[in-house]
């Protein structure tokens, strides 16, 4: 496995210094934001596609540091309801696609997106209860209608050029689950698997160790962020864990992310990373920073820190005991 970081963290360094930063820092790999809510402050689609010269100069700046492009990252939304945002959406994807094809990147990370709950809805539309039944209709119409038509033409895209996609699980999402990453998975093709983050698991109820199991099984998991996330059972006691309280709400909030280490023990994180090894991830752990507490660098620093305490980077030996 390789250390890496999602660069996004970084946007206020030029490429050069971004690049020259992390690897003094001891990561590997670099996951690249190309637009929508990651932004693009390291990579310009326009300036890169279909240019292979400035491909070229891109990659050599990145290789000659030692470092490898883990995905290319373009989060976005593109079955809002908001035409404007949902066309930005695609067009970046789409567009992120085919640069990864160009310069050998595997793996391309986003959200499934979120629809409205009728063709001419104004917002995003997130059932999260059976009942009433309008809801399970809502949901029913959504996939039908939505999610399943446009990751069917997307992955048919990404296959053919040999490109991965990886969801993030993120509640808000219509994907956020192993089970709704395998249906979609099931009803569209192996190119979507999920870039898993156990930070939104946790906070769902989800223990990561059986997520990665499951979507290990299947092939399933295409990309790996490492994020924590502390509960606080006083406040689920108050407002339970679907908080919709502002992120900034740091004392009240009945879950905050955190630095790796700083949510979750490290014999749990050690658990995950065995975990990926035995389940068939042998790839990067791409360090997210979203800690409300700490300074990016303070935050970054624990992770890579605490990260190289429990990653596994050699393969194994031969059963010479057995």
């Amino acid at each position: 496995m390789k250390l890496g970081v999602f660069t996004v963290l970084f946007s206020d360094k030029n490429l050069d210094e971004m690049l020259d930063y992390v690897k003094a820092s001891g990561v590997e790999a670099v996951e690249i934001g190309t637009g929508c809510y990651p932004g693009n402050a390291h990579c310009s689609l326009e300036e890169l596609l279909g240019n292979k010269e400035k491909q070229n100069e891109y990659l050599e700046k990145v290789t000659s540091r030692g470092l490898t492009i883990s995905a290319f990252s373009c989060h976005g939304n593109p079955i809002s309801p908001d035409s404007a945002f949902a066309a930005e959406s695609h067009e970046t994807l789409v567009k992120t696609i085919k640069l990864a094809n160009e310069m050998n990147v595997p793996v391309v990370n986003c959200f499934s997106g979120t629809a409205g709950d009728h063709e001419n809805a104004k917002y995003p539309n997130w059932p999260v209860a059976p009942w009433p039944n309008e809801y399970g209709d809502i949901l029913k119409w959504q996939w039908e209608q939505k999610l399943i038509p446009y990751w069917k033409e997307v992955g048919e895209l990404a296959q053919s050029l040999n490109v991965k996609i990886g969801l993030e699980l993120h509640g808000g999402f219509l994907v956020h689950t192993p089970y709704t990453l395998l249906k979609l998975r099931e009803e569209t093709c192996e190119a979507i698997g999920a870039n898993l983050d156990p930070s939104h698991l946790w906070w769902q109820g989800i223990d990561p160790v059986g997520a990665i199991k499951i979507l290990g099984k299947a092939g399933a998991i295409h990309h790996f962020h490492a994020k924590d996330t502390y509960l606080d059972q006083d406040n689920i006691n108050m407002y339970g864990l679907t908080d919709m309280q502002p992120y900034g709400e740091i004392q009240s909030r009945a879950w905050n992310f955190r630095s790796v280490g700083c949510g979750h023990s490290m014999q749990e994180w050690s658990d995950m990373i065995s975990a990926l090894r035995t389940y068939g991830y042998d790839y990067v752990v791409s360090i997210e920073h979203e800690d409300p507490i700490m300074s990016i660098k303070e935050g970054f620093q624990r992770a890579v820190s605490n990260l190289k305490s429990v990653l596994i980077k050699e393969q194994p030996a031969n059963m010479w005991w057995a």
